[in-house]
Order: C-alpha cells, then structure tokens, then sequence
C-alpha cells in the first residue's frame, strides 16, 4: 500500500474542495472560487494517492507572492526568504497511516533547495495536540503567535531551518541543475520569470 504524491491536475478539484471542506474545525473552509485562486497560484499543490483514490492534498506558496492570507502576510513581516504551507488536508480514513509524513517529505524536499525556511501554522483553538506534536517531531518550532483577523482564531506560527539551503545556494547560487528529481515550481510553468 504505497503512497503516491503528484502534482494536482484540475478535474480533481471539486474532489478536493470536498476533502478540504470534511476536515473539521482545523482547516479554514474554502469555496470554488478561492480553491481555484490557489490552484492558479500555488507554487505547490500536489495530493496524495493511496491505493489509487486521492488521500489528501497539500498547498504551498514561497515568499515573494500575492498570497492573501494573513498567516503567509505574518510570515512576510517575519522573514525575507521562506517556504510557507498554507494547507494539508488528509482524509480522516486515511489519517494515521502516514500520509501526512508523506507529504511533509516531499515538501521539505522540494523547499530545501530553493529557500532557508519552511513555514506553517497551527491553530490553537481546537484540541491539536496530536498535530502540534506531529510539527515537532519534523523539527518546526514556534516563533510566535498570530491571531487570524475575521476569525478571532490564534495559530502558532512555526518554522523549520532548511540546513541544506545554504550549501544548495552556494554551490548552485540560483540555478538548480535539471535533474528530475528536483521538479520545477508549477507556478513558473505558467509564469515567465517565476522563481526557478
């Protein structure tokens, strides 16, 4: 029972507007037209696949983006140069079984090589021990707090240092070799001039 994770293709969004909206009070609630916002701006939106049926899915944006969220605005404020996870969702069948560790390594191996930090956030309001726990057991900690305007509700602003960024940097300054493995951003196959 191998896990898959690919980039999103956009028949799958309605299904994914879906997952994200079952997820409980620990995901913001998301409508077609902001789901299709971050569709066509994400810098990463890849899901997961379990014995062929989607598992989950997860949302990036690296710094430098219109992003409207004021979680990634209070991550801006912050720092310069980082990764920031807006969204990951896993389907509550599926919770447990490792596709949450599937996707932060896929993440992280996607974020290291192209920025120092990797961003997220963990709302406090709800019982979420399990996944503040999750966080620290990939090495984020907090850096502080944020509450969410509208909402009321308060995150704990994580981070995590990418201790390979600054040796990729150096060695290839802001040129990635073509190398399969490394992929390129969806966003600069849409936009010239994205971040490479």
């Amino acid at each position: 029972m191998s896990i898959v994770v690919r980039d999103v293709r956009e028949h799958e969004l309605d299904s994914i507007l879906e997952l994200n909206n079952a997820a409980g009070p620990s995901i913001l609630p998301l409508d077609g037209a902001r789901l299709r916002r971050l569709y066509d701006t994400a810098e990463y939106f890849r899901i997961a696949e379990r014995e062929g049926a989607m598992a989950g899915f997860l949302i990036g944006f690296g710094s430098g983006t219109e992003h409207d969220s004021s979680n990634y605005a209070w991550f801006s404020a912050q720092h310069a140069d980082f990764f920031y996870i807006d969204r990951i969702v896993v389907a509550s069948r599926r919770r447990g079984g490792g596709v949450g560790r599937a996707f932060y390594a896929d993440v992280q191996s996607y974020a290291e090589v192209r920025y120092p930090l990797l961003t997220c956030e963990v709302f406090l309001e709800h019982d979420n021990d399990p996944v503040r726990l999750f966080h620290g057991s990939f090495g984020f900690r907090e850096v502080g707090q944020h509450v969410m305007p509208g909402s009321g509700i308060r995150a704990s602003m994580l981070v995590k240092d990418m201790c390979s960024y600054a040796w990729v940097r150096e060695t290839y300054g802001g040129r990635l070799p073509d190398a399969p493995w490394l992929g390129r951003p969806r966003v600069a196959r849409r936009t010239a001039g994205a971040r490479a």
